[in-house]
């Protein structure tokens, strides 16, 4: 999305994917669905190629960051509504689909930034949800489409929903079905930040590369304990920062960041 030219990960090859792109520049993952003709729905082929995207990423030590944005004209317009029957069997589709690819983004010990560039809508808007920071083009909208077709929210959409905008705001949105802006989720704090669709590239690479220059261990523990914290006990939650708190302590980027600050330098953070 701007600046660098890209650099594909050199184990997968182009061939491996038909519905997606996947490319890497200076630590940071891309990955663009890449089904403009029906604004990015999610196909069967799409969800199996995403998941296996995250994994890829998952396993590259190289990457410390991850862009996930959509091509033309829309971020991502939710279920493929064409793909038949087998779409319709909901629960299977969802259990062995839908919800291992939210919970692969959500665990993924790398921050992942959705740059939304148009349209989310039902599932894309719970894609978009399950990354830890949104930014989006003015133009963009966020669009709880399953009650236009008799459904009811899913792939982790409710409860993102709720714990976002309350209980109130949420119920609207899910009954109506009514857009909500791109102004409207910055205001409600659903999104962190919006710019024009002409400037969103720029501005999603210059956090990108912010976080993927970071202490990148540090931001996956502390991603951790942010899953965490949204339903634990507050002694849960602070036995699980005392004892994350103690691996970060030992790692080399602690050590890094001590030095520099004695030092009155910039950090220079590996990541572990």
């Amino acid at each position: 999305m701007g600046g660098t030219s890209p650099v594909r990960i050199p184990r997968m090859q182009d061939a491996a994917y038909e519905t997606i792109r996947l490319e890497v520049a200076e630590g940071v993952a891309t990955i663009t669905l890449n089904r403009p003709e029906s604004l990015n729905a999610l196909n069967a082929a799409m969800r199996r190629e995403l998941l296996a995207a995250i994994k890829q990423i998952r396993r590259d030590d190289a990457v410390r960051a991850v862009v996930l944005t959509g091509e033309g004209r829309g971020f991502c317009s939710g279920a493929d509504l064409r793909g038949g029957a087998s779409e319709r069997a909901f629960r299977r589709v969802l259990t062995t689909e839908y919800n291992p690819l939210i919970a692969a983004i959500r665990e993924l010990p790398k921050p992942v930034i959705a740059a939304v560039n148009g349209v989310a809508a039902g599932a894309g808007v719970s894609v978009a949800l399950a990354c830890d920071l949104i930014l989006a083009a003015d133009e963009a909208r966020f669009i709880q489409a399953f009650i236009r077709i008799g459904l009811v929210p899913d792939s982790g959409s409710t409860r993102a929903l709720v714990r976002a905008l309350g209980r109130y705001r949420a119920a609207q949105l899910i009954f109506t079905g009514e857009p909500l802006s791109a102004a409207e989720a910055h205001a409600a704090g659903l999104v962190n930040a919006v710019v024009s669709l002409a400037e969103l590239p720029a501005a999603v690479t210059q956090v990108a590369a912010a976080l993927a220059a970071g202490p990148t261990g540090a931001i996956g523990r502390a991603k951790r304990l942010i899953n965490h914290a949204e339903d634990a006990s507050l002694d849960a939650s602070l036995a699980m920062e005392a004892g994350l708190q103690e691996l970060a302590g030992r790692s080399d980027d602690h050590a890094e960041g001590v030095a520099a600050f004695g030092e009155k330098r910039e950090p220079r953070f590996v990541g572990h």
